[in-house]
């Protein structure tokens, strides 16, 4: 088999198992009987690498084996990426995390009388799954409903003060009005403040 050849399959392996191929591995992708010699593969990895002297990336050889990397002067750049992008939340799910928190424990279907809309499944789940709400008992009605409360907003440091202030401004809106369509900025802002400090976040 010819060099170029050799080189191409070589290559084509490296960017496709975007990780590290030790000689052993490179070996095995040719049959035996036409498997290069380590002193081929060594010849053609330096061509490569030689190739990639005008790029952003490079060949290197690692504990591991060989592999394709960006170089270190573009990575700021690359690495944004994998920036983790701040999360974001509904409405609707702060209207929950709200009354969960203010008027705890209380049942899905509290919830869904104070709001005048049902509570997506899937928000429930979310809250639960992040610890921001948890069940603490069932009450004592047909159907046994779970009872949710939100003891992690008792740990954030301060957050007696913005309880009771969020609890004034919750407890003020009407049975069946949606709490964030209310005139209920200070809500939102305590809300923030309140999930800026969280350390579940």
């Amino acid at each position: 088999m010819e060099s170029q050849q050799i080189k191409l399959i070589v290559e084509g392996a490296l960017l496709a198992a975007g990780r590290a191929l030790s000689l052993q591995e490179l070996g095995n992708l040719f049959d035996p009987n036409g498997r290069p010699s380590n002193v081929q593969f060594r010849e053609v990895l330096e061509q490569i690498s030689e190739d990639c002297a005008e790029r952003a990336f490079e060949l290197r050889e690692v504990g591991s084996g060989f592999r394709f990397q960006v170089r270190q002067e573009f990575g700021t750049w690359v690495s944004r990426l994998w920036e983790e992008k701040p999360a974001r939340y509904s409405r609707a799910l702060l209207e929950t995390l709200a009354l969960v928190a203010y008027r705890q424990p209380i049942t899905r279907a509290e919830i869904e009388e104070v709001r005048g809309v049902a509570v997506s499944t899937n928000i429930i789940k979310t809250l639960l799954e992040r610890s921001w709400v948890k069940v603490v008992g069932h009450r004592d009605t047909p159907g046994k409903p779970a009872l949710y409360a939100a003891d992690v907003f008792a740990t954030i440091a301060g957050s007696q003060g913005i309880r009771l202030k969020a609890a004034k401004v919750v407890n003020k809106l009407p049975t069946g009005t949606l709490l964030l369509t209310h005139n209920s900025e200070p809500l939102r802002k305590i809300l923030r403040q309140m999930l800026k400090y969280s350390t579940n976040l």
